[in-house]
């Protein structure tokens, strides 16, 4: 599915600059540069769009790709001067959390769920659909942009790794626009009750939302080491709590697999 001729008339009217582009490499790399370049041009919630993302980047900077029509990819500028420095860390969880909110939306009639897996990728019936990726801009303590990868059209016969899902794979033709209004006014929400300072509600919230709580998991840590245990709770800052015997590790980065 093309971009829309219309745009995107229902984000358009929560965002105060929606671009798109046919084509581009990286819509994060594209927005850094574009509000480092002119930071009054992209205030708080402009986003750029585009359904053909060349040279993606995930976490631990790996490449995300997908054949054009496939995938949508969106990076929103995140104001973080507005939230508490210690709750700033909840910002790319809030991203993730509103996005699984947005594919839940779409979910409706079709029997799936859609949850956040720590920190920010989001499942459907265990399957990844979206991830996301926050980025502070050069120079910057309080801009932050946030970009988001959706598989949308994408065949089964496309899913990068059996570990994947998508809209189409599941037997849903999304709404592209509806989707990413939906995102934009929960991630809105969520850093309106991040800025003021109810970080209770926030860490609430995403903790009921993130399937990865309670789960057995295998935890990738920076330093090469791997972590086994059960994910007991996230802690104040939205690091992950896991236990494994009578030891607590909070972890606050790390590539977490769910053990079935």
């Amino acid at each position: 599915m093309p971009i829309p001729a219309a745009g995107y008339p229902l984000t358009a009217a929560l965002s105060p600059r929606v671009q798109i582009v046919e084509t581009t490499d990286s819509t994060n790399a594209d927005v850094v540069a574009a509000v480092a370049a002119d930071p009054a041009g992209w205030p708080p919630l402009s986003l750029l769009v585009t359904d053909d993302q060349r040279a993606g980047r995930g976490r631990l900077d790996r490449t995300w790709t997908a054949p054009a029509g496939t995938a949508l990819a969106v990076s929103v500028v995140v104001d973080a001067g507005r939230v508490p420095m210690e709750m700033r860390g909840w910002i790319p969880l809030a991203a993730g959390a509103a996005m699984a909110r947005a594919v839940e939306s779409r979910l409706s009639g079709h029997g799936s769920k859609a949850e956040l897996k720590w920190p920010n990728d989001v499942l459907v019936d265990g399957g990844k659909i979206c991830g996301i990726l926050a980025e502070a801009v050069p120079g910057s303590l309080d801009t932050v942009v946030v970009g988001a990868g959706v598989n949308t059209r994408m065949t089964r016969a496309d899913l990068p790794v059996s570990t994947a899902t998508s809209f189409a794979a599941i037997g849903i033709d999304v709404d592209d626009d509806a989707l990413l209004a939906d995102y934009v006014k929960a991630l809105a929400e969520f850093l309106a009750t991040l800025s003021s300072g109810d970080v209770a509600r926030v860490h609430r919230d995403i903790e009921k939302l993130c399937a990865t709580v309670g789960r057995e998991v295998s935890v990738s840590l920076p330093d090469g080491t791997t972590l086994h245990g059960r994910a007991e709770r996230l802690d104040a800052e939205g690091r992950l709590v896991v236990e494994s015997g009578t030891i607590q590790t909070v972890v606050a980065a790390g590539d977490v697999v769910h053990v079935r």
